[in-house]
């Protein structure tokens, strides 16, 4: 898939009033400082869509960005945040969950992690509580150009390990990606594409 247009729709905190467009979403979120932003703008082609900043949890609403004026990327706001108010993290977490258990729209949520890190509890829980809502997801690992390839694969191979002790059948798919290095943006797009035909073809959308 080749992206031409990518056009910012609406930010919100209400799930009732994201966009009434019945075409595909695709959510995206993950940990603060995962590097969400710079993927966002690397597989899109734009290096302005989506804000990126030093300071973990710049994402604080529900970003709908259209893509090919065929189907929806959703920049959500991390999970995790080390300052913020309890307060405040509650109201995220709210139409975080809002979102995934209502949003008919929603084929897929890609889960971003940290790939120079050993398997954090807060990815572990974030996908069970994904699994046991029976919601789609993937797995995209960023930050590969950081570590070595013999470090990447033991970790990928550390995180299916604590999977399975949490009585994960398998492991979701997943995608190694660097912002930096554009890698892993292809493969990303294809799964899109293809998911993407699958909704139309069958026409049986949401």
């Amino acid at each position: 898939m080749k992206i031409n247009t990518a056009e910012f729709i609406i930010s919100n905190s209400d799930v009732a009033k994201c966009p009434k467009d019945f075409l595909p979403e695709y959510a995206f979120i993950g940990r603060s400082n995962v590097g969400k932003s710079s993927l966002i703008n690397m597989i899109t082609n734009n290096k302005n869509l989506a804000k990126t900043s030093a300071r973990p949890g710049k994402t604080q609403l529900i970003n709908h960005f259209k893509i090919n004026n065929n189907w929806f990327l959703v920049d959500l706001p991390g999970y995790g945040y080390a300052k913020v108010s309890k307060k405040t993290k509650s109201i995220f977490q709210k139409f975080i969950t809002d979102y995934f258990e209502t949003r008919e729209q929603l084929v897929c949520a890609f889960v971003l992690i940290d790939i120079r890190h050993e398997a954090q509890n807060i990815d572990i829980e974030f996908m069970s509580y994904m699994g046991e809502s029976e919601i789609p997801f993937c797995i995209i690992f960023t930050k590969a150009d950081k570590i070595g390839k013999m470090k990447i694969q033991s970790n990928i191979a550390a995180y299916k390990k604590q999977m399975f002790a949490n009585n994960w059948a398998e492991m979701p798919q997943y995608f190694i990606t660097s912002s930096l290095e554009s890698s892993g943006k292809e493969e990303l797009l294809a799964y899109i594409d293809e998911v993407n035909q699958e909704v139309f073809k069958n026409n049986s959308g949401f």
